[in-house]
């Protein structure tokens, strides 16, 4: 990746080089628009569900600390 745009676009946002690179990635996204259209509509939920089934019984399934 290059970091040289990354600083540039966060100086450009008014935020400081520390506070740049302090940024969570989320944050980056949300501050520069890149997220685009994240949420998960009901076509990604089925994927989702179809990717990753629920095959055990909660009622018996042990809890992991």
């Amino acid at each position: 990746m290059k970091w040289a745009p990354v600083l540039r676009a966060g100086l450009a946002l008014g935020l400081r080089p520390a506070e740049v690179w302090a940024l969570s990635l989320l944050e980056w996204r949300a501050l520069t628009g890149a997220a685009g259209d994240a949420a998960l509509d009901r076509a990604g939920l089925d994927a989702l569900r179809a990717r990753f089934p629920d095959t055990s019984n909660a009622s018996t399934a042990e809890i992991q600390p």
